[in-house]
């Protein structure tokens, strides 16, 4: 076992492709950080396979801010200082919907509720006749892919060379930033097939580069693209950075937590 850096920041994104919020702590479980992408707006457009409507589509989404309206009830699951008192093996439960209802701030900065039928409405603004959306909810996290996400610094500032430009780590929307100290960029994908822990208490099994797509490529205070981002991640990456992870033993993740290679 060897401690190989520590965890820089920890973001959850309430709605997908909305921006995240930074937070002192998260929860990671099985089904994914507690209350990231809890919602997720459906497109009548799009396939069956990956029925959302995203950034992709519509860029200005990264500038509409979601919050929790209680945000100390949706830190970590209601019962989770009871249920560790008793056990560490124990799963705490989900809170009750009401306690993980979500306002979102728009760009123009009127605040609405998530499923108000006038956010429904703006998101649509422009995308032509027969087009609908509705608005999905789901206690497993509506990830791309799964539960939990990983970027380097390192990796960050790579990429900033070799595009030319200080990139802002938020456009690759980690729930976990790690800083690896003297390693070099892209050092997360030799932690593919590995065990980490994080913290005390949470394991993370690494199981995938992250392949990436168009998002990266949108300034997250300003929305605007810059297409030569992902192109350089396709040329000379694979078209993946970062890496994603299931968790198999669920915790608290910390700012400041150490990361540590279990084999």
């Amino acid at each position: 076992m060897s401690i190989i850096g520590q965890v820089e920041s920890v973001w959850r994104y309430p709605v997908k492709s909305m921006r995240g919020e930074e937070l002192p702590a998260i929860f990671a479980g099985y089904s994914g950080v507690y209350g990231d992408r809890l919602y997720a707006f459906k497109s009548s457009a799009a396939p069956a396979g990956f029925p959302f409507f995203t950034g992709r589509e519509r860029h200005e989404m990264l500038l509409y801010r979601p919050r929790f309206r209680h945000p100390d009830r949706a830190a970590v699951p209601p019962n989770l200082e009871e249920a560790e008192a008793l056990s560490p093996m124990l799963n705490p439960i989900g809170a009750d919907p009401a306690d993980l209802a979500v306002d979102v701030e728009t760009p123009t900065g009127e605040v609405v509720a998530v499923d108000d039928a006038a956010l429904l409405r703006r998101l649509s603004e422009g995308a032509g006749d027969g087009f609908s959306l509705t608005l999905l909810r789901s206690d497993r996290s509506l990830t791309d892919c799964r539960p939990i996400s990983l970027f380097s610094l390192q990796t960050v500032r790579q990429l900033g060379e070799e595009v030319g430009a200080a990139l802002d780590k938020r456009r690759f929307r980690a729930n976990v930033y790690l800083d690896l100290g003297a390693a070099e960029g892209f050092s997360e994908n030799g932690l593919v097939g590995r065990r980490l822990r994080i913290g005390s208490k949470v394991v993370v099994a690494v199981g995938d580069r992250d392949p990436r797509c168009q998002m990266i490529t949108l300034d997250p205070e300003t929305a605007a693209p810059n297409p030569g981002i992902l192109r350089n991640v396709a040329r000379v990456h694979d078209g993946t950075a970062g890496v994603y992870g299931a968790v198999l033993a669920e915790g608290v993740i910390r700012s400041g937590d150490p990361v540590e290679i279990l084999d």
